[in-house]
């Protein structure tokens, strides 16, 4: 007898609840392993199935989009950002992709927020200290100094749902609001925060103590931290990007670190193509670079959230009703698909 439930492939592990939850909603197919599959190993997974629930590690390119079986009407993408995702390429194959947005702002406000305070106080140096000698000589006056936070001004790069929270988070450690955005933000946002809209984000580098990304990644924002621009940071401004690593040359960054134009970095993602660059690797050992493995949204509520509003966006295709999270292509061109 043929099961009457949606068919899905999950490509990778999810909270238990949620896949306890999709178990007994769909045929649920799960990558045991947790490991990034390959485009045939998808493509294998995917024989009969409805649905490709996706996540940031899938390349859901041109070339896959154009094999994937005739069977799969819908990329349920785990996560909110999707350039992973070919979205020209599965809306010209008649596909529809979803995304989980609004469930990762508090988390990863709270995580730019930590690694704001970790930069310039010192957090990891101080730690490590402790477990590297095992011992403490004690308190000194002049050890481990760092940065003051209050009094310093916070450029935001995209001031979205994640932008504006981090601001109101910064605005509580006393830190003067400044921000570039596609679009200025209503008076009614601006003046709780005191923020101040700069229409040139160029203008805006030269005159920021520290700079936050919080932009996606589109044709528009891919390397807007260029070397050009990083060189007009400040002397000693801090970066941080808790986004896409896309958005920062790492190489000009890396340099201005070295060369000491730069006081620092912190960055929760990073290029990882082809393992982490030693020379980051360096910085983060001298304690000027701050690194952690994409945790910005890695709290069990938010995943929980994820998991649930996938299972929201594929029961509503299911039942033949426009999801709540589609996404459309910049471009949309004729589609191949029904």
């Amino acid at each position: 007898m043929t099961s009457s439930k949606p068919k899905i492939l999950l490509t990778r592990r999810l909270p238990q609840v949620i896949e306890a939850r999709m178990a007994t909603l769909f045929e649920t197919d799960v990558n045991e392993t947790d490991q990034t599959l390959t485009s045939d190993d998808i493509l294998i997974g995917l024989e009969g199935k409805d649905v490709l629930v996706s996540t940031i590690t899938d390349r859901v390119d041109a070339d896959l989009i154009s094999r994937l079986p005739q069977s799969v009407r819908l990329i349920a993408q785990f996560g909110n950002g999707v350039d992973n995702i070919d979205l020209e390429a599965a809306w010209a194959s008649g596909l529809t992709v979803t995304n989980t947005p609004s469930v990762l702002t508090e988390d990863t406000a709270d995580m730019a927020m930590a690694l704001m305070l970790a930069l310039p106080r010192r957090l990891v140096e101080g730690a490590n200290l402790l477990l590297h000698d095992r011992r403490w000589a004690g308190w000194s006056p002049t050890s481990m100094l760092g940065n003051r936070l209050r009094g310093k001004s916070l450029g935001i790069v995209g001031m979205g749902r994640i932008g504006t929270a981090v601001a109101q988070r910064a605005r509580a450690f006393g830190l003067s609001i400044h921000y570039f955005s596609r679009n200025r933000r209503p008076s009614g946002v601006e003046e709780p925060l005191g923020a101040t809209y700069w229409p040139e984000l160029d203008a805006m580098l030269e005159a920021v103590d520290i700079v936050s990304l919080h932009t996606p990644l589109t044709r528009d924002t891919a390397n807007i931290m260029s070397a050009e621009r990083l060189r007009r940071l400040k002397p000693g401004a801090y970066l941080l990007n808790v986004s896409r690593p896309e958005l920062v040359d790492e190489t000009a960054l890396v340099v201005g670190i070295e060369a000491g134009h730069l006081a620092g970095a912190a960055l929760d993602v990073f290029d990882n193509r082809n393992g982490i660059n030693p020379r980051l690797l360096a910085l983060a050992e001298t304690n000027r670079v701050v690194l952690t493995g994409h945790m910005a949204s890695a709290t069990l509520e938010a995943r929980v959230e994820m998991g649930e509003t996938v299972i929201v966006n594929i029961r509503t295709f299911m039942d033949g009703h426009q999801p709540p999270h589609r996404l459309l292509p910049d471009r949309p061109v004729a589609r191949a698909r029904g």
